[in-house]
């Protein structure tokens, strides 16, 4: 049974950072996802299994860092500069294919129980 373990999350002012993690039973692709109140879980960014290849929504290139360390088997997101509009519950999601990285909710295979973001401005 592959467990995530998401921490990291909290409370936080508009323009500071918060490190999120998610420990994982395994090495797989990561991503992380987002949803907030009555909207659809979104793709943030992923990190592939060796850690050399990163993708991310346009709304946080240059804010948000995904990183991994393999040796404990563990992703992090770095969150610099947040918004108001970061506020949402954060997935971290597993996929134990070697494709692609992708954004679709549905290619990842395990899930986080999520931690809460919240940005007040």
């Amino acid at each position: 049974q592959v467990q995530l373990v998401e921490s990291g999350g909290g409370l936080a002012q508009a323009g500071d950072s918060l490190r999120l993690s998610c420990a994982a039973s395994g090495r797989y692709t990561m991503g992380w996802f987002r949803q907030a109140p009555g909207k659809e879980r979104d793709f943030v960014a992923a990190i592939s299994w060796s850690g050399g290849s990163t993708r991310y929504v346009d709304s946080v290139k240059g804010r948000f860092t995904i990183s991994r360390d393999n040796a404990k088997n563990t992703a992090y997101l770095q969150m610099n500069s947040l918004k108001p509009e970061d506020t949402a519950v954060y997935y971290c999601a597993a996929d134990r294919s070697r494709a692609p990285l992708s954004t679709r909710a549905y290619e990842y295979d395990y899930w986080g129980q999520g931690t809460q973001v919240t940005v007040s401005s």
